[in-house]
């Protein structure tokens, strides 16, 4: 059992090599995962099931795992009903120093893997310290059923302002974030009044801008 916090983190796995040992179907749900993101996903198990062979990209070795599989990985999740391989794979990949995760085998886990749900490019990660998938998955729900499409256009609107404070050269550090999406903001988005939106977040942190800007202009 994890007893220690755990810090969360968004991996950039984009490209990066990461390894599977399993394959039934909790291991092809982890290799959707992984390929959702974008990484090269090899698959080592003596048997894989027809969704593992389903997927267009995966190397597949029919084989059981070794020790030093685990080398040249980002990521490595082990997805088997034997506890002592998950063991050996964790074992290994500790020693390369690299992350592990073993599915419903929190002992053998260096990271575990949240719910979670994506909208664009918001995502919702719901963790219990290994402790219980299903709350996870549960509180996930729950916190995703409240988001309408409208938090895309939320979103969009705030980077957009953060975007033309950090082209003013200011911190963004700091400023009326929270008191701006503490107010009416959503409601004009909702609304389709996004410029009016967009304006109400300027009024908390883009004053800071049009000072900065005033300055420079009369000290270029």
């Amino acid at each position: 059992m994890i007893e220690s916090p755990l810090y969360p983190v968004n991996l950039v796995l984009a490209g990066r090599p990461c390894l599977v040992v399993g394959g039934g179907t909790v291991a092809a749900r982890k290799t959707e995962g992984l390929l959702a993101c974008g990484a090269v996903v090899t698959v080592i198990a003596p048997d894989v099931s027809p969704e593992l062979e389903g997927h267009d990209g995966v190397h597949i070795e029919r084989r059981p795992f070794a020790a030093g599989d685990c080398a040249g990985h980002w990521l490595v999740i082990v997805a088997t009903d034997d506890r002592s391989v998950n063991a050996a794979v964790a074992a290994d990949a500790t020693a390369a120093g690299i992350w592990v995760n073993a599915a419903d085998d929190p002992d053998n886990c260096s990271v575990t893997l949240p719910a979670v749900h994506r909208r664009g490019d918001v995502t919702i990660a719901v963790g219990t310290g290994g402790r219980s998938p299903a709350v996870a998955s549960w509180l996930r729900d729950r916190v995703a059923a409240s988001l309408g499409p409208d938090i895309d256009e939320l979103l969009t609107v705030v980077a957009e302002v953060r975007s033309e404070l950090h082209a003013a050269k200011r911190p963004t550090e700091g400023l009326g974030w929270r008191k701006a999406l503490d107010s009416d903001m959503l409601m004009l988005i909702r609304a389709g009044q996004v410029e009016a939106a967009r304006q109400r977040l300027r009024e908390h942190v883009g004053g800071a801008v049009s000072k900065q800007s005033e300055a420079s202009a009369l000290h270029p």
